[in-house]
């Protein structure tokens, strides 16, 4: 074969040691070869004719924020008609714990639009990204940081640095340019403990932790007392790769251990109790995050998705229903005469009816419908039917939950009614949701004004 026309590129691409996913316009996968489905851990029928929006991944970017659907990387280059280009992603699935760290890239293939391809390709950086992903926290850190090689350790060549922290440039003078590819041997001297050395030696060729107080010199020949641990890092094969020196200056305390015995037991007993209040306040940061995720997501009266996460929710629930050639059911519900309630008996009561309502109206649905507080006493729903009859089923169950909804109070038990307005159609015709729910807004209008405490389907 001299023509390199005659070349078997799909052959080429099955080989390839990189992962390469075809996308049609619409995001649908038309193509995808050995290797990607290794590193994403799927298999063929899991992924082929699966789009972009296929709840089954989430992509995060490199600092683990989700990312929106129009910042996926076939409709990045979708949407801007332009190169993809060594960007880091994160890819979460549910057939492991860990994130997988890919390095992207993206183009155009054919005509652009229908008849177009976009071509991924990804590269499987994780351990890279694993390795340095704190690389701010261990740069900004008051302890000496020193990462090493784990291949070679033998004098004198061994082990080579491969990485040192801001402590340690400001602790011995050295930069990192001037350490990068030495040993840390070039910090010991005449007055350094062989035993000590010999221990630290030991340890690495066992690929064990070691802990251990040495004599170091620093750039001018000034001597210093560091105590250190060392650790080995080790890649997703379970081999140690690195090892990683956690260090800190001890000399003041070896200079003045008589003097200083129990000024450091008072400092034993301090750094105890610091650390326990940094765990404390580690964990109320924790928690005042998980409040404010809440906050971002869920209403915070009724605890019900706030529209934001409905927002995601529909357009999945859409996406699934086209897929599965589904109808899909959108309403809004709204209590009637709800002022009156607010009233005749305080917006106490009234916050209660909310709360009431929204946990009778989360019973009723699936997992995979979904529902929010839309605004005051307005709920929105939305939820994937055998056909488009299912509607009235729905509204009935509504309705009749709303009329069994009691609150309590001194006087007497407060009922509510409410008015629904629905829309049934073939998910296949919704382009915007938005557009389909301001039918149900009709709906509803028509429902208030033929009585309330009704239900109304506009088809």
């Amino acid at each position: 074969m001299n023509d390199i026309n005659q070349l078997n590129l799909k052959n080429i691409l099955e080989q390839a040691h990189i992962g390469i996913v075809i996308h049609r316009w619409d995001t649908t996968i038309a193509y995808v070869n050995p290797k990607a489905l290794e590193l994403l851990r799927l298999s063929y029928d899991q992924i082929i004719g699966k789009s972009a929006y296929d709840p089954q991944w989430q992509f995060i970017d490199d600092r683990g924020r989700k990312l929106p659907f129009d910042q996926y990387p076939v409709n990045k280059v979708i949407n801007s008609r332009n190169k993809l280009n060594n960007e880091i992603v994160g890819v979460i699935d549910g057939s492991a714990k860990d994130i997988s760290w890919f390095q992207v890239n993206a183009y155009v293939e054919g005509e652009v639009g229908k008849g177009g391809f976009v071509i991924v390709t990804f590269t499987d950086i994780s351990d890279a990204k694993k390795m340095f992903s704190f690389e701010d926290i261990v740069q900004n850190t008051q302890d000496i940081v020193i990462v090493t090689e784990a291949g070679d350790i033998d004098y004198p060549t061994g082990p080579r640095i491969v990485y040192v922290n801001k402590a340690f440039e400001l602790l011995t003078g050295y930069s990192s340019s001037e350490v990068v590819g030495e040993t840390p041997r070039i910090l010991q001297g005449a007055l350094t403990d062989k035993a000590a050395t010999k221990r630290i030696h030991t340890a690495l060729e066992k690929g064990a932790a070691v802990t251990e107080t040495l004599l170091n010199y620093d750039k001018n020949g000034r001597p210093y007392w560091i105590e250190f641990n060392i650790i080995p890092l080790v890649n997703k094969y379970g081999e140690t790769t690195h090892f990683a020196a956690i260090e800190r200056d001890v000399s003041e305390i070896i200079f003045r251990q008589e003097q200083l015995k129990k000024r450091n037991e008072d400092l034993r007993v301090l750094k105890l109790k610091l650390e326990e209040i940094v765990e404390n306040r580690t964990q109320e940061l924790e928690r005042a995050k998980a409040k404010l995720e809440k906050i971002a997501f869920f209403d915070p009266l009724t605890h019900a998705p706030n529209r934001r996460l409905f927002r995601d929710q529909i357009i999945k629930l859409i996406s699934a229903s086209q897929r599965s050639n589904s109808a899909v059911i959108l309403g809004l519900l709204d209590i009637d005469d709800f002022k009156l309630v607010n009233d005749k008996f305080g917006h106490d009561i009234g916050d209660a009816v909310l709360v009431e309502l929204a946990q009778a109206i989360q019973a009723i649905f699936r997992t995979e419908d979904t529902f929010c507080r839309y605004g005051g006493e307005e709920f929105a729903f939305a939820a994937s039917a055998s056909q488009e009859q299912d509607a009235s089923v729905l509204g009935e169950r509504l309705l009749n939950a709303a009329r069994q909804l009691k609150v309590h109070t001194e006087s007497k038990d407060v009922t509510i009614t409410v008015s629904i307005g629905m829309t049934a159609v073939d998910a296949k015709e919704i382009t915007d949701f938005e557009e389909t729910l301001r039918d149900a807004d009709k709906a509803l209008y028509q429902a208030k004004s033929e009585g309330k405490d009704r239900f109304v389907v506009i088809t």
